[in-house]
């Protein structure tokens, strides 16, 4: 099961090192992914195969509750280099087309948003009927 250290390197990987008292937030927001992915797959985990895009939303929730909160805390992050493409296997998103086309705060949103949705289509995969 993915947990908080799979979550700070990902953070980790956009610029943002996790503090010492970031610590509870960054619980919070796994455990609240995992509970949201148990819950649309009535499962009692989040199965292996979830867990990269477990991971993703995770640090999605995490940089949402630090843009409305704590703005300052994220204003070192290389949005250039995060956000103008990311690759998940064969599936390419570009978020920027030029340097001068997004804000940095419209980049860091398609970002967020973009950890926070991408593979929900997955979930389908281990969903289990309920009655």
């Amino acid at each position: 099961m993915f947990g908080t250290e799979a979550v700070k390197e990902r953070l980790k990987s956009f610029g943002y090192e996790v503090k010492a008292d970031d610590e509870f937030a960054l619980t919070f927001c796994v455990e609240k992914v995992c509970s949201t992915i148990r819950n649309e797959i009535n499962q009692k985990n989040v199965p292996e195969g979830l867990e990269h895009i477990a991971v993703d939303m995770a640090a999605g929730e995490f940089l949402m509750a630090k843009k409305t909160f704590s703005p300052d805390d994220i204003a070192g992050l290389d949005l250039d280099i995060a956000v103008k493409q990311i690759q998940v296997g064969d599936t390419n998103t570009v978020f920027a087309t030029g340097d001068a086309s997004m804000t940095p705060e419209q980049r860091l949103n398609n970002l967020i948003s973009y950890l926070l949705t991408h593979g929900r289509d997955e979930f389908s995969c281990y969903r289990k009927l309920r009655w």
